[in-house]
């Protein structure tokens, strides 16, 4: 973000409807916030440019198109310094959609959706067990998703 810019109520009230709905019109937004369309998008387009919000995307419901397991995996390392070499073969493996640096008994800590449990072995031992520096992993089986939601505004 721009060192010296603050969000102010304006720029969280648009965050906060465009959060909800990507999709939804400036004018709508404007009607809602009280000003014209052209300054929320310039509002937006700011806000953009510093960092604040990135793109817009459709999000895919892994199982409606075919991935019916959603596991978390925790990755020890064999040394610390093979973090970047690591993440960099992580990057390759499609079906990893999150990639997190921790803390705690892991050094690495992944989300990925298989289409069942057998495709997700098959993960495990082909691709993540063959990438050197991963000493061991622990994985762990997301039984339901109940919410999923952008930090509060």
């Amino acid at each position: 973000m721009a060192p010296n810019y603050q969000l102010d109520g304006l720029d969280r009230k648009i965050l906060s409807m465009i959060t909800r709905n990507a999709r939804i019109p400036f004018l709508e937004v404007a009607r809602e916030c009280g000003v014209s369309g052209a300054a929320i998008h310039q509002r937006v387009h700011k806000l953009q440019e510093i960092g604040v919000v990135s793109g817009s995307e459709f999000i895919l419901d892994p199982q409606r198109v075919g991935y019916q397991t959603c596991a978390f995996i925790g990755i020890f390392l064999e040394k610390a310094s093979m973090y970047g070499r690591v993440v960099e073969e992580l990057g390759t493996i499609p079906e990893i959609v999150e990639c997190h640096y921790t803390t705690g008994n892991y050094a690495i800590f992944i989300k990925l959706y298989t289409r069942n449990n057998d495709h997700l072995r098959q993960i495990l031992v082909e691709r993540l067990q063959a990438i050197a520096g991963i000493s061991s992993t622990e994985t762990f089986i997301s039984l339901e998703e109940r919410f999923r939601r952008q930090p509060p505004i």
